[in-house]
């Protein structure tokens, strides 16, 4: 989305932008489900964020998905509170670009979703993917619970022995910590490619599947 050169390594501990004490402002529905976007979550419901490059594209590859219930595009991972969009791409944040998923776990489990996140970008890319270059476009998962965490992290072992027999021959970089403050992004940026179709979109997989019969649950 920015394509002006940024930091490739992360602001020292203490060192990140102030913030603000107030969210910025956002939308107040998903454009797509027409539900709120920062209201309650049915019982049972669960809630996982994932960083894999531009959001605008990889929200889109989560709405589209049967069991996800609402998504949302924000940021996470850093240390700035409640940063802008500009400050995020600054690159003295700390944070990465996400998308916080809220899905049925009885119509999709979570090493599905897990799935099709490995599948859905190169998380061997260290800070960028694609053209995108930046500390906000590094892979990440950061999850709910000590559980979810065992699962992506056996994901992950799954995918690197995926692409390491196809021949990828890099380490996945990607994240994988329990999830700290979530910051929703700008109104614009929320549901993007939804509002403009023939907007950018820079997400792109390996071509390598992510095997789930490997006896992985959640």
């Amino acid at each position: 989305m920015l394509f002006t050169k940024k930091p490739n390594a992360l602001p020292e501990p203490g060192k990140a932008l102030p913030g603000r004490s107030a969210p910025i402002p956002t939308a107040l529905t998903h454009f797509v489900f027409n539900r709120e976007l920062k209201g309650d979550i049915p019982d049972g419901y669960q809630r996982i964020e994932f960083g894999l490059g531009c959001f605008w594209g990889a929200e889109r590859i989560f709405w589209q998905t049967d069991g996800v219930w609402l998504t949302s595009a924000g940021y996470g991972g850093g240390e700035t509170p409640n940063p802008t969009y500009e400050e995020v791409c600054s690159g003295q944040t700390g944070h990465t670009e996400l998308v916080e998923v809220i899905y049925d776990p009885k119509v999709i489990p979570l090493s599905a979703l897990l799935a099709l996140f490995w599948e859905s970008h190169d998380p061997t890319q260290g800070m960028r993917q694609g053209n995108d270059v930046g500390t906000q476009y590094r892979s990440a998962v950061y999850v709910s619970s000590e559980e979810d965490l065992a699962t992506a992290r056996a994901t992950m072992a799954t995918y690197q022995a995926a692409l390491t027999e196809a021949g990828h021959g890099q380490t996945i970089t990607t994240e994988i910590a329990v999830a700290g403050p979530y910051y929703y992004a700008e109104d614009y940026h929320q549901q993007y490619l939804a509002k403009n179709p023939n907007g950018y979109c820079g997400i792109g997989g390996t071509g390598i599947s992510c095997p789930m019969g490997t006896g992985i649950t959640g």
